[in-house]
């Protein structure tokens, strides 16, 4: 076996392995920023709901932190900590751009068919959004669904803008990473659509995982279908599109839901 020494220029087999561990590095850093992190975060909440005396039925949980709207800084800092959370999707955007490629045409997110993914974004709301819905509804009839409280915020001035800002980064921050970030990197692994696919929506699952095994059960669903959708369309905006009318409709909507069905949405 001949050394090599520092200098000498790698064989092709050194250099994919070499391309190959970098871009392991490169999504476990994306993933630790951003998605994996709450992932993380999201299945010990979930434990640790499990191991309180009260079941999980009579537990709950919050999307959107609440603020005191007469205090200026409390709803500046909302505003910037929904800002700066797009970070890591910035990053994604960034590790996917390359010379004479833009990242947001390689994933489909700019505006090159905006009505055409807005009718596939409603869509898939219909498809995704109304059984997800149904399926919360099941999980806290049986008692495995935590109470999940979508917008504790007030009514004041800042509350539908900082909704909709929030609304609009969840859509991002997930489609985007989830989607649009790892099928590219993984498909330069070599991993086969299918497992791409089940794989993202599993990590979507375990992401929802402290609302209980209703919404992460959903989660994957929905990964599975916009996984596939994408797989077909190659895509991204409708996506986002989709995902975030569907946190809209929960954020926003919330309150006429507790209001009509309070056994099942009102905050115990």
């Amino acid at each position: 076996m001949t050394d090599t020494k520092p200098g000498d220029p790698l064989s092709p087999d050194a250099i994919v392995r070499h391309a190959r561990t970098r871009l392991w590095w490169e999504i476990a850093i994306v993933l630790a920023l951003s998605v994996g992190r709450s992932a993380v975060y999201s299945v010990l909440s979930l434990v640790q709901a499990l191991t309180r005396e009260e079941s999980l039925g009579d537990q709950s949980t919050s999307l959107n932190p609440g603020a005191n709207a007469e205090q200026f800084w409390d709803v500046l800092y909302q505003f910037l900590g929904q800002f700066f959370a797009l970070a890591p999707v910035a990053l994604a955007i960034y590790l996917l751009w390359e010379p004479g490629v833009s990242a947001f045409r390689r994933i489909g997110l700019d505006f090159r068919m905006f009505a055409k993914d807005v009718g596939a974004g409603i869509l898939l709301v219909l498809v995704i959004g109304v059984p997800g819905l149904g399926l919360y509804a099941a999980g806290r009839a049986l008692g495995i669904t935590v109470q999940v409280d979508a917008s504790p915020l007030g009514a004041s001035w800042w509350t539908i803008p900082l909704l909709l800002l929030a609304a609009l980064r969840a859509g991002l921050t997930e489609e985007v990473i989830f989607i649009g970030y790892l099928f590219d990197r993984l498909r330069r692994l070599g991993w086969g659509p299918w497992a791409i696919i089940l794989s993202t929506a599993a990590l979507r699952g375990l992401y929802h995982a402290y609302q209980g095994f209703g919404p992460l059960a959903g989660n994957v669903a929905m990964g599975i279908v916009f996984g596939w959708v994408y797989q077909r369309w190659g895509r991204v905006m409708p996506l986002v599109i989709a995902h975030t009318l569907i946190d809209v409709i929960a954020f926003i909507g919330y309150p006429l839901a507790a209001a009509w069905w309070p056994a099942l949405f009102a905050p115990a």
